[in-house]
């Protein structure tokens, strides 16, 4: 507007001047609630592994290297590649003198500084050892089984000498190369093209994907019992933690749960992401703590069958952080204190070593009553003039507080439980590895290979156990119809 506009306006009255305010005023307040959607869809678009539930992998990976330094995990630090100043060495422990297979020993027959051949060995020094590992070549052993044909006079008929049970179980790979090639499979993520190429050059042994699918099968097989075993105790264990991730199956969607108890872990790959899945695999009867995100599949479990559950600390302060990134000052003012408070409770957590188990409990209590009387009372709420809440973020969190404060401190009275899904998120990171390198599976037999394997692999590394070993035995004992052995934890 000019200026001469302006007074033309002035001069021709005062309902002139009345009526241009308002309209101004107008177009102002729909160009602020424009400005503040726009930087709300800002912040949304924003959001990272840092402040809300995204996955870490989702995160942008192309920011620029600050300071010119070529090592990215070095910036800010100054630090060199390789072992720092004042850290302890990291030494390879040397091989038991009863698994070395032959000692070389070497003297010198002159000194090696200036040649002199009057030398003598130092008895009370020990030789300086140099320790080395070789593996020979592969010996395959190749074995044929010949069935006989006999002729019977009794129904004039040609028949086959059977062969052992065993022999038909096995085919063309026994059980060690067998457990290798599902080793291969889902432990080292490689695939069957990369298997195939192992077996080719390495063991000398031409094979197809079909046949290694088959292998892949018939050692599923053998892990069915001690699947099912685990699937059968889950839902007797007082604390569990429970998460799920994505899963492709011939390009269909599906889900990948993860029931990660105190001393095993079970895969479930299933079509539905709903509670549906936690009635099949812990009941309406379950009595233990359930802990776990914030997902609407969990809070349906914990208000259809009374569960008591343990909603992850880490996300809730992932979403406080997503509160204090929005252009609306009071959302991040109340975003600040409630983040400040979850500090304080983490604080409290770090000195249960320190401090008496009464001055600790207290503490904690303490913690917790201030974390929600700011999470439900201190949102800040405005409508406008529809009659719309134009802070519903702040107010989406006070609704959370409202409805389920309480399990997001189960763990001060539950042993053994703790505030975060840590656990189970650590237990499915090697599954969304797979995902990326396999793309998934292709058929219901896939899925059941995938959630039994999985299920190995984690459980032994969380036992101590060698997943190879465990598959190995698994192999021999369902080619020989002989029992399985178990993943159920060993009684002390």
């Amino acid at each position: 507007m000019t200026p001469e506009q302006a007074q033309a306006i002035y001069f021709a009255g005062q309902q002139a001047v009345v009526e241009h305010l308002c309209t101004l005023d107008t177009k102002v307040q729909a160009a602020q609630q424009e400005i503040e959607a726009l930087q709300r869809k800002l912040a949304q678009l924003s959001k990272n592994s840092s402040n809300s539930s995204k996955r870490p992998s989702s995160d942008d990976i192309t920011k620029p290297n600050k300071g010119g330094k070529k090592n990215p995990r070095a910036q800010g630090k100054g630090n060199k590649i390789g072992g720092q100043p004042g850290h302890p060495k990291h030494a390879r422990a040397p091989y038991p003198p009863e698994t070395i297979s032959e000692v070389h020993e070497y003297a010198s027959a002159a000194c090696p500084h200036c040649g002199g051949a009057d030398i003598s060995w130092v008895e009370d020094r020990p030789p300086r050892v140099t320790q080395q590992t070789e593996i020979k070549e592969i010996v395959v052993l190749r074995e044929e089984h010949h069935a006989y044909a006999y002729w019977c006079e009794g129904c004039g008929q040609i028949h086959d000498a059977e062969l052992p049970e065993a022999v038909r179980k096995e085919g063309l790979f026994k059980a060690r190369l067998t457990a290798l090639v599902a080793y291969m499979k889902n432990v080292c993520h490689a695939s069957f093209s990369t298997i195939r190429k192992f077996l080719r050059d390495v063991v000398g042994e031409r094979v197809s994907r079909g046949y290694l699918a088959k292998l892949i099968n018939k050692v599923s097989q053998s892990l069915e019992r001690p699947y099912e075993e685990l699937l059968e105790r889950i839902p007797l264990e007082a604390n569990l933690n429970v998460d799920e991730t994505g899963h492709k199956d011939n390009g269909d969607r599906f889900w990948t749960w993860v029931f990660k108890a105190e001393l095993y872990v079970l895969f479930r790959i299933d079509k539905s992401r709903g509670s549906q899945v936690l009635i099949e695999v812990l009941g309406e009867e379950f009595e233990g703590t359930l802990g776990c995100d914030y997902f609407s599949a969990y809070r349906k479990f914990m208000k259809d069958f009374q569960v008591a559950v343990q909603f992850c600390i880490a996300h809730l302060i992932r979403d406080v952080k997503f509160l204090t990134t929005l252009p609306d000052l009071p959302t991040r003012t109340y975003g600040d204190k409630l983040l400040g408070a979850l500090k304080a409770l983490f604080h409290v957590i770090h000195q249960h070593d320190e401090l008496p188990a009464e001055a600790f409990r207290a503490a904690l209590e303490q913690a917790k009553a201030d974390i929600i009387r700011i999470g439900r009372d201190e949102a800040p709420s405005l409508i406008d003039v529809n009659g719309k809440q134009r802070r519903r973020e702040a107010q989406n969190m006070a609704e959370r507080f409202r409805k389920h404060a309480e399990a997001y401190f189960t763990f001060i009275t539950t042993p053994g439980m703790d505030p975060t899904n840590n656990v189970a998120e650590q237990a499915i990171r090697f599954v969304v590895i797979d995902r990326h390198v396999t793309q998934g599976t292709r058929s219901a037999n896939g899925r059941r290979a995938n959630e039994r394997l999985w299920t190995v692999i984690a459980t032994c590394a969380l036992q101590g156990r060698s997943a190879f070993a465990f598959i190995l035995q698994a192999v021999e004992a369902y080619f020989q119809d002989e029992p399985p052995p178990s993943l159920l934890p060993l009684p002390p």
